[in-house]
């Protein structure tokens, strides 16, 4: 019964998720983030930088380079600002992909994918 509630819960953040690049760019959204696997690490972004995992970096599709944006795990509330240096993620249900570094600082990587709040700094 725990696991179905969950489920459900995760499927309307996700619903909201699509739809929150409605609202005006400077506030809070939610969605779901994963992170790089470990072969990126070394190679070029799409704004040319060199893709670090060990740095606080993220993906967004449409985020300009260089915007800093305030990603909170919903579960645990724990925050980490990121710089949008990537393009992607390439999946609909996700806004962003984190560096591995990021994603540990807000939950367990063994997780893969977490719903969050995100919030445009700059």
């Amino acid at each position: 019964m725990m696991k179905r509630a969950l489920l459900v819960i995760i499927m309307m953040i996700s619903t909201l998720g699509i739809y929150s690049f409605k609202n005006n760019a400077t506030d809070a959204k939610t969605s779901f983030v994963s992170y790089y696997h470990d072969k990126f690490d070394g190679k070029k972004t799409a704004s040319g930088e060199i893709f670090d995992n060990s740095a606080l970096t993220a993906a967004n599709k449409t985020l300009a380079f260089g915007t800093l944006v305030k990603i909170t795990n919903l579960i645990s509330g724990k925050s980490v600002v990121v710089k949008i240096n990537d393009r992607g993620p390439y999946h609909s249900s996700r806004a962003f992909d984190l560096s591995k570094a990021a994603f540990k600082s807000i939950a367990d990587v063994r997780k893969g994918t977490i719903a969050v709040e995100y919030e445009i700094l700059d």
